[in-house]
C-alpha cells in the first residue's frame, strides 16, 4: 500500500505543492483564516471529499470527510499565521501534508475499512482552537489525530510546553506629569514594579517554566500620568500542574504591581490554557521508521525531551485520544521558527519536500495502525469508552 501511497501523493504534486504557496502568500491570523481555510477545503472537495464548514462555531473551521470505515483516522491542517511575520511556523506546509495524507489514504479507504477525516483548525498561534474544537465535538469519534509540523530538523516524538496566555490591564487616573503628579495614579508605574517582580522570580522558577510577554500598550503621551497600560504575557511550563504552580505565582507580581502603584488590575485569558504534548509511542515510533526510509534522519529518542517545541493546542488532543505533532525538517539555513528568515524557507525547494514527505509518512502511519489488529483494537476501543463518556456527560466543560 506505501507504493500507491507514493503514488498517489506524486500524482497530486502540484495541488498540494500550490496549496502551500498560495497560503503561504496569503498570511491570515487566528480565526480570521477565511482565503486559507477555503483553499484547503476545497481541494480536499476537488478530490472528493465530503465538506461541512464551518465546525464547531468557528468560522474558520472545517471537516472534509472520505469513507465509511469503522476506524477514524483524523489529520489535522493548520493555516493561521503570526502578526507582521507571515507563516514564520510554515502552517502552510502543514495544511498542504495534512491534505496529501488524505488524498494518500482516500483511494485505500474501503479496503483499510477507515474513514478520513481531515479536520482545518484555525487559531492555533493564539485562540486554541483545538482546544475549542475537542470541547465542542469536532475531534469525537476519532481512534487517532495525526499531524506534522515543519522545523529547523526531524524529531519524531516532539514534545511541547503548557502555556497560559493572560492580558494585564492596570487602571490608574490620568494627571497632568508636571503641573499635579500627585493627583495621577500612574498603571505605568504597576506595569514597571508587575515586570521587577517577575523578573527576580525568575531566579526561582523550576526547570522548564518560562515567562515572556510585552507591554501592548503604556500610555499615550508622556504629559500625561498613564491611567492605563496592558501587558500580554505567555507562561510555560513541562507539565500542566508546573504551569498552575508557576500561574499563581506570576499572578502574585501582577497584583503587587497594581497594590504598588495604588491601581487595580485585571486578568483575561486570551486564549485556552495549552497542555504538553503527550505523543503516542506506538504512533511515533512507525513514523520515525517511515521517516528514515525516506531518507530523513530524525533526532535520537533520547534527545528529543531536550528540544521543547514552545506550545501547542495539539497537546490538549493528545491528553484526550492517541496523537502524534512530528516536527518535519526544513533546510532554513540556520533559522528557527517565528523568525522572518523562517518564512521566507517555508516557500523553497526543501520546504516542498517536506510538504510530500510529511503526507506520505502520515498516511503510512495512518495505514500501519489500521492493517495492525492489535493497534486498530486499540484505537477503536478508545474512541469507543470516549464516545461513552461524552454521552455520559464526562470531560465536558
Amino acid at each position: 500500500m506505501n507504493s500507491e501511497v507514493d503514488d498517489a501523493v506524486a500524482s497530486a504534486q502540484a495541488d498540494l505543492i500550490g496549496l502551500s504557496h498560495s497560503i503561504h502568500a496569503e498570511p491570515e491570523l487566528a480565526f480570521a483564516e477565511y482565503r486559507s481555510a477555503a483553499k484547503t477545503a476545497d481541494l480536499l472537495s476537488q478530490y472528493g471529499f465530503e465538506i461541512e464548514a464551518p465546525i464547531a462555531d468557528l468560522p474558520t473551521a472545517f471537516s472534509a470527510t472520505y469513507g465509511s470505515g469503522e476506524l477514524v483516522i483524523g489529520i489535522c491542517a493548520e493555516y493561521d499565521a503570526l502578526p507582521e511575520i507571515g507563516h514564520a511556523c510554515g502552517h502552510n506546509i502543514i495544511a498542504a501534508a495534512a491534505v496529501g495524507a488524505g488524498l494518500a489514504l482516500a483511494p485505500l479507504a474501503d479496503r483499510l475499512g477507515i474513514t478520513i477525516r481531515v479536520l482545518g483548525t484555525p487559531a492555533e498561534e493564539s485562540g486554541g482552537g483545538k482546544v475549542l474544537m475537542l470541547e465542542r465535538g469536532a475531534f469525537d469519534g476519532l481512534g487517532a489525530a495525526l499531524m506534522v509540523h515543519p522545523g529547523p530538523e526531524d524529531i519524531a516524538g516532539a514534545t511541547s510546553l503548557a502555556m497560559a496566555d493572560l492580558a494585564v490591564t492596570f487602571s490608574g487616573r490620568e494627571a497632568h506629569a508636571s503641573a499635579a503628579p500627585q493627583l495621577g495614579r500612574n498603571a505605568a508605574d504597576a506595569a514597571t514594579v508587575a515586570q521587577v517582580g517577575l523578573g527576580l522570580l525568575r531566579q526561582h522558577l523550576s526547570a522548564g517554566q518560562q515567562m515572556h510577554g510585552i507591554v501592548s500598550d503604556g500610555g499615550t503621551a508622556p504629559n500625561i500620568v498613564p491611567a492605563r497600560t496592558e501587558m500580554l504575557y505567555y507562561l510555560r511550563a513541562r507539565t500542566a500542574d508546573s504551569l498552575a504552580d508557576l500561574t499563581d505565582r506570576a499572578l502574585a507580581c501582577f497584583e503587587a504591581g497594581a497594590l504598588a502603584a495604588g491601581c487595580s488590575h485585571e486578568i483575561r485569558t486570551v486564549s485556552p490554557n495549552y497542555t504538553e504534548l503527550r505523543p503516542d509511542p506506538w504512533l511515533v515510533q512507525v513514523y520515525r521508521e517511515l521517516i528514515e526510509k525516506a531518507g530523513r534522519t530524525p533526532l535520537a529518542p533520547e534527545w528529543e525531551g531536550s528540544r521543547p517545541l514552545g506550545s501547542t493546542d495539539m497537546g490538549n488532543v493528545t491528553h484526550v485520544l492517541p496523537g502524534i505533532h512530528p516536527v518535519i525538517g526544513i533546510d532554513s539555513a540556520g533559522a528557527v521558527t517565528h523568525q522572518p528568515e523562517f518564512a521566507a524557507a517555508c516557500v523553497t525547494a526543501s520546504a516542498d519536500r517536506a510538504v510530500l514527505d510529511g503526507a506520505r509518512a502520515l498516511a503510512g502511519t495512518a495505514i500501519a495502525a489500521a492493517t495492525d489488529r492489535a493497534q486498530r483494537e486499540r484505537l477503536l476501543q478508545g474512541a469507543q469508552r470516549r464516545n461513552e463518556e461524552r454521552r455520559r456527560g464526562v470531560g465536558r466543560s
